[in-house]
């Protein structure tokens, strides 16, 4: 059937609303952040007693607490309906009054790179809208928070909203206005963050708020009003289907396959491990170097491993690496005798020439025949 044709049976009406233009329109990708509906969740789907900053269950966002209480945060099997999952605030220990410094942010970073179709800097600037659901116990006011990074002026932009009803799914919208001044720069460093306020001590909250308003804000003046998510262990807060699009309305979110966001992450943060596999030494036993990252040398006494690991996709930038094998954070070596036999002995790994593109690998050996050495690793190129 022509796509006029589906069009124009899904409208019943002669005004085309922006709903249906989503629905129906052929069109490329709108949603601006990667992982929206937080379905990746590649280095674990819990974790507990969190009180600083990192990166910690779910890809792309990060947290970020200064001296406000502890939480567990997790990949939840919880959302409005078309939402399987989303990333939830749990508060485990609480700090019922904020000293002036403390905060809560829960943020994504987005590549500068992915943000020059806004026109920043220029008089065609767009304006952007944000949406999002969000659930919490803890009814009021929540700040969310455009700013920008490695722009010409690092300028940011504050709105308020309201959770309403306790423990029950709303949908938010905020536009923001064009930033005509501030130019993000076309490279791959750090373009805009998108930030939750989830607590602001006076530090961050005592002045004006001056919504949707591009400018180098007082810190006083960037979280007014904002709630404290801390206050009590019985608080939680809850948020899927998190999209910034071009525009002043809201489409409805975009989904994307579990393939195609999961290659996005990689971009940033990638591991040896299966998905379902988090990070973690394993044993002399308990190691198998299936899935893992091998390297081979035959009959060569006192002589060593070496091997190329390249990352698929390219990550944004020289990554950090960690590295897994027994359970004294070494790689393992598997060295099968002369007698038929396997035998299992933990060797010292290596990396050199670590690139976006891949790294070199290898082990040091000695005594053996023939080696199979294997092991894990991590990379984070995060902004």
């Amino acid at each position: 059937m022509p796509l006029s044709k589906i069009v124009a049976n899904s409208i019943t009406d002669n005004t085309i609303t922006t709903d249906q233009i989503a629905v129906n329109s052929v069109h490329g990708r709108r949603n601006l952040v990667i992982n929206g509906s937080f379905a990746v969740s590649q280095r674990a789907t819990s974790v507990t007693g969190v009180a600083g900053d990192g990166y910690h269950a779910v890809d792309r966002f990060k947290t970020a607490i200064s001296s406000a209480g502890t939480f567990t945060v997790s990949q939840a099997a919880d959302g409005p309906s078309g939402f399987s999952t989303c990333h939830k605030f749990d508060c485990t220990t609480a700090k019922s009054s904020l000293d002036a410094g403390n905060y809560i942010l829960f943020f994504q970073t987005i590549e500068a790179r992915n943000l020059q179709s806004l026109g920043f800097g220029s008089s065609g600037a767009k304006q952007i809208t944000l949406s999002f659901y969000v659930k919490s116990n803890k009814t009021g006011t929540y700040i969310a928070e455009l700013a920008l990074g490695d722009a010409t002026n690092a300028s940011n932009n504050s709105q308020a909203y309201t959770i309403s009803s306790a423990n029950t799914w709303e949908r938010k919208t905020l536009t923001y206005a064009a930033q005509t001044v501030d130019v993000i720069n076309n490279d791959s460093g750090e373009g805009m963050n998108i930030f939750f306020w989830l607590g602001a001590g006076s530090q961050w909250s005592s002045g004006t708020l001056n919504p949707n308003v591009w400018a180098n804000t007082t810190s006083a003046n960037r979280a007014v009003g904002q709630v404290n998510l801390a206050d009590s262990t019985s608080n939680e807060w809850l948020i899927t289907g998190v999209q910034l699009e071009i525009g002043d309305k809201a489409t409805p979110f975009e989904h994307r396959s579990f393939g195609e966001e999961l290659h996005d992450c990689k971009r940033y943060f990638q591991k040896s491990f299966n998905y379902d596999d988090a990070p973690a030494n394993g044993s002399s036993t308990g190691i198998s170097y299936n899935g893992g990252i091998l390297s081979y040398c035959g009959s060569n006494n006192n002589g060593a491993l070496s091997g190329f690991h390249r990352f698929n996709p390219e990550m944004r930038a020289t990554p950090s690496i960690v590295t897994y094998g027994n359970s004294s954070g070494y790689w393992g070596r598997l060295s099968p005798t002369n007698t038929g036999t396997t035998t299992f002995d933990a060797g010292s790994g290596y990396m050199s020439n670590i690139k976006a593109s891949g790294i070199n690998f290898g082990q040091n050996a000695s005594g053996d025949t023939l080696l199979i050495g294997f092991g894990h690793i991590t990379a984070s190129a995060e902004l």
